[in-house]
């Protein structure tokens, strides 16, 4: 059975994603505290930003977020459950899409729109039909359950699938996905740290510039070089 979708029906990820493939993912209690991580994260080569639906406020600072940062970071929601909020998200800017499960009506959404659009699953079918639905990629969640080796397995019957693991992900672990074959990362707390609760945004920044180096490093090396 081909497992792949026609070019013209998939959205492909962005060159900002292909060139730091890191994906940050910020909580916090509300949107308009974002904009200084988002400037932390940009200064240490993290320029693929995940605002996640359960912080209030994000459709309304979503267009000014887009906006600001035009050109130097893309501004992606996650943690989207519904066909609904993806048409939200999109009207707002949204320059990608994260699920934490699978669901078509999100992935078609972003399809009609060429969205890249990341729809999360755990077990092969639920990847497969992500990935089959036109997906970018889809988002191994949650990945520290099952360790980079689980990729392999998947290459097996699904050699051009594209994932992206996320979930229980740190910095350190971070490399050895990439070297087994993921997109990108997606780094949440062990990114992001105490930076909402008033921590250090140099101490951030540094941390940004940690992983974006490693998973630069790990690239590099995988066959056929960088992404």
């Amino acid at each position: 059975m081909n497992t792949d979708t026609p070019s013209t029906s998939r959205p492909v990820p962005s060159e900002l994603l292909r060139a730091h493939p890191v994906i940050a993912v910020l909580r916090a209690g509300h949107a308009s505290e974002y904009a200084p991580v988002v400037e932390a994260l940009i200064r240490g080569g993290v320029t693929s930003i995940e605002l996640t639906l359960s912080t209030a406020g994000v459709f309304a600072e979503m267009p000014a977020l887009v906006s600001r940062f035009a050109g130097g970071a893309e501004i992606g929601v996650g943690t989207i459950t519904s066909e609904d909020e993806a048409e939200q998200a999109l009207d707002c800017g949204a320059q990608f899409l994260v699920t934490p499960a699978m669901s078509a009506g999100v992935v078609d959404a972003a399809v009609r729109r060429n969205v890249p659009v990341f729809p999360g699953g755990f077990t092969p079918t639920e990847l497969l039909t992500g990935w089959s639905a036109g997906a970018t990629a889809v988002k191994l969640f949650p990945a520290s359950v099952v360790g980079k080796g689980y990729l392999a397995h998947l290459r097996g019957p699904f050699p051009g699938m594209q994932v992206i693991p996320s979930g229980g992900v740190s910095i350190e672990d971070a490399p050895a996905w990439i070297g087994a074959g993921a997109l990108a990362v997606s780094l949440g707390g062990p990114l992001i740290g105490d930076a909402f609760a008033g921590g250090s945004l140099e101490a951030l920044t540094e941390r940004a510039r940690r992983a974006s180096a490693l998973v630069a490093e790990a690239a590099a090396a995988v066959p056929g070089g960088a992404l």
